[in-house]
């Protein structure tokens, strides 16, 4: 549901994502087990980012009769991972939408100034027409996430969602902010961040976590 403090976010309140996402919490969940939960949590995530995809009637025959069945409408959306924790979401979203077409940028944080560096970008040539969902675990402090936008929109995405696994209230109003017309869906809003910019209570870095790097 839409959140009270910011008018952009909707927090998917879930028992199932709540329960996969204390699982993911925990230090003891292996890489395996991390990466299996995100799966898990992206497919109930992504049912409520694509909520509101248009669809129209198409005539069909079932094996009663003739009817009129809702098909989704206009051309497929773009997925855009952030590399490299993006990936984790990736997985789930295609289940949903098999024929999505998909995106890669590439960023990583400076560990000075904790702002967004981009090494790579990658999409389809007309992004332009389709709907875009960003896909990140962390939105921290927002940096990455809205260097991701800005590119985005410099490349000709005019509808874009952001779906993240855990928000902070920094990154959410620094985000908002800079994108007001980009909404965002989470399924968790933590308490704040760090002084080293993770998101507290959080679950610590989620791309270390899911390829046991650290």
């Amino acid at each position: 549901m839409p959140h009270l403090d910011h008018p952009t976010l909707t927090v998917v309140d879930h028992p199932l994502i709540a329960h996969k996402l204390s699982h993911m919490r925990m230090v003891e969940t292996s890489s395996k087990g991390f990466r299996e939960l995100l799966r898990e949590i992206s497919l109930l995530l992504g049912y409520e980012v694509l909520r509101d995809l248009p669809t129209e009637l198409r005539p069909i025959v079932t094996p009663v009769g003739p009817t009129d069945a809702p098909f989704l409408m206009g051309k497929k959306l773009v997925f855009v991972p952030i590399l490299r924790a993006g990936l984790g979401l990736l997985d789930g979203m295609l289940e949903l939408v098999p024929g999505a077409r998909v995106g890669h940028i590439g960023l990583y944080r400076d560990p000075e100034t904790l702002g967004a560096i981009e090494y790579y970008l990658k999409l389809p040539e007309d992004i332009s027409e389709r709907l875009t969902v960003v896909c990140d675990p962390m939105l921290a402090t927002g940096n990455s996430a809205i260097a991701a936008v800005s590119r985005l929109k410099e490349q000709g995405a005019r509808d874009i969602k952001l779906a993240c696994l855990l928000a902070a209230p920094e990154g959410v109003a620094a985000l908002a902010s800079a994108h007001p017309d980009v909404p965002i869906f989470t399924a968790s809003l933590d308490s704040r961040l760090n002084e080293h910019g993770y998101i507290v209570p959080g679950l610590g870095d989620a791309g270390d976590r899911m390829f046991g790097t650290k």
